[in-house]
């Protein structure tokens, strides 16, 4: 049994080592060894709350590792001290910690109440629980999914369209389980247990592979998405906002005859598009913002561009609140329509418990006083011969579950971002996640940033088109076809969770068998 001074430090370096199979790294065979040390660990605390104070210590490696590039962040905006992001990353990771934490204890707890002392049971516990605290992280105080452990093999998501990404992070647990059981002796459930995992992503992949599209589309919709590759420093400096679009502009124009869809970033577009707030707000007429948005479309064009809109108060004299939004903007400068993003990121785009906060110094990291309002959720807007597109809004694509309206299935989902604040490993870690969505729906993902990676992902989670992180450029392509509902667009959240109930009553059959 390892004591208590080597058992701490190992939890808190496994964490750290596991956290180095997300991207940019990719060293997910780490992922997997960490996590069979880790079960090694656990196995080996002598009582409950002991594997509490292990599961902590490695959620802490595995966050602060992970979340590294939030440090970056701070460094865009002069109302926070940019060393503040060097204690934002470890504070944010002492609470996000709770949930490996949670996972620990709760095997612990489990695996003793079942008197059992063979490893697989601990194993398929862990993998339960494991389910359980990335779902709960996912909503609990409006939820922070970033990194779930499936993100790191996007590659191999195909069992997503089944159990979820939380389930298929659970299958990974299983995978470092059936490793961990191999180096302590029990072989022969380790490679049950690996023919298993097979079987199960082979059966998946197959499925994928063989999915057909959901309809047989007459018209193909063509899409130029621009990446301007406007520096987070120069989005919101109004002495470079003619040079911003310019940059917009220069990568926009149409190619040939067809009609196609334009998308543009999250937040493109810096003036208000709408008429009827304050005057003092407006720095340009919004007529004339539309008409210059419409100088770039040809005859049958749309544009979707990410803008602010303002909240008036009832008087219509001062603004109250403001909503993240994209517009829809035909060729003769009309607004067709909006989507307003739901899922705020807090301390970004709004302050909780502002009057405590304001008067200690604090302020959101988004320029500006006013706090975004969230919107009513997943929407599905009709673009007409562009087809069903559903919108996501830069950091709500990480919610698993959360992302489609599913009384009325896009084509596609548009996700423009702003990952220029988000250092180097942000933008490629967003990727990830965007791309397990793809792979969960059966639905194309574009996305357009402003400083990358901007991209068209495929129905089956392949990277089709991509523009490496600060470049200028355009991608102009067909959107792919969308699939047939997966299992998990059709029930959600409700198989990840089924997936962990099976594998407990699993786990409790076996150790009744065996004693």
């Amino acid at each position: 049994m390892l004591s208590h001074r080597i058992a701490a430090p190992s939890a808190l370096l496994l964490g750290a080592i596991s956290a180095t199979g997300f991207a940019p790294l990719g060293w997910w065979p780490l992922t997997i060894l960490a996590l069979a040390a880790f079960l090694h660990l656990l196995s080996q605390a002598p009582k409950t709350s002991k594997a509490l104070w292990l599961g902590w210590l490695f959620g802490l490696g595995y966050f602060i590792v992970g979340l590294a590039w939030i440090a970056q962040a701070f460094t865009y905006q002069a109302k926070m001290p940019s060393w503040l992001g060097w204690m934002a990353v470890p504070l944010l990771s002492l609470y996000l910690a709770v949930y490996p934490a949670l996972a620990a204890t709760s095997a612990h707890a489990l695996a003793r109440r079942m008197r059992s002392r063979h490893y697989l049971t601990l194993t398929m516990f862990f993998a339960a629980t494991w389910i359980i605290s990335e779902w709960l992280r996912s909503w609990v105080f409006t939820g922070f999914a970033w990194n779930p452990l499936a993100a790191v093999a996007p590659w191999a998501a195909a069992p997503t369209r089944f159990i979820g990404t939380y389930g298929m992070s659970g299958l990974l647990i299983l995978l470092a389980g059936s490793v961990w059981l191999f180096f302590v002796g029990s072989r022969k459930s380790a490679i049950s247990m690996v023919a298993t995992l097979v079987l199960l992503w082979g059966t998946a992949t197959i499925s994928l592979t063989t999915a057909k599209p959901a309809t047989n589309r007459q018209t193909a919709i063509n899409v130029t998405i621009v990446q301007p590759n406007i520096d987070q420093g120069d989005k919101w400096n109004m002495a470079q906002r003619r040079a911003n679009f310019a940059k917009l502009a220069a990568n926009s124009p149409r190619l040939d005859a067809r009609p196609r869809l334009l998308l543009w970033p999250e937040a493109a577009v810096p003036d208000y598009v709408e008429g009827g707030y304050p005057p003092y707000w407006y720095d340009e007429p919004p007529a004339f913002v539309r008409a210059r948005l419409a100088a770039q479309l040809g005859p049958g064009d749309l544009l979707l561009t990410g803008a602010v809109k303002l909240i008036p108060n009832v008087a219509g004299n001062d603004v109250v609140g403001a909503r993240n939004a994209v517009f829809a903007l035909n060729d003769q400068g009309q607004l067709v329509t909006r989507y307003d993003k739901s899922h705020l990121v807090p301390y970004g785009e709004y302050l909780p418990m502002r009057p405590i906060l304001s008067r200690i110094g604090l302020s959101r990291l988004a320029p500006g006083d006013i706090d975004f309002w969230p919107g009513p959720g997943a929407r599905t807007l009709n673009l007409g011969p562009f087809g069903r597109a559903g919108l996501q809004i830069c950091y709500e694509i990480i919610f698993s579950g959360q992302v489609v309206d599913r009384n009325t299935r896009p084509d596609f989902i548009f996700n423009p971002s702003n990952d220029a604040w988000f250092g180097a490993w942000g933008p490629p870690q967003h990727l990830a996640q965007a791309r397990l969505r793809a792979v969960e729906e059966g639905l194309p993902v574009l996305r357009a940033t402003p400083t990358g990676i901007s991209a068209i992902i495929a129905s089956d989670g392949r990277i089709l088109h991509a523009l490496p992180m600060h470049q200028a450029g355009r991608i102009d392509a067909a959107v792919p076809p969308a699939l047939a509902p997966t299992f998990f667009a059709r029930f959600g959240n409700i198989l990840p969770l089924a997936f962990a109930i099976f594998l407990m009553v699993g786990a409790i059959v076996f150790s009744r068998k065996q004693r």
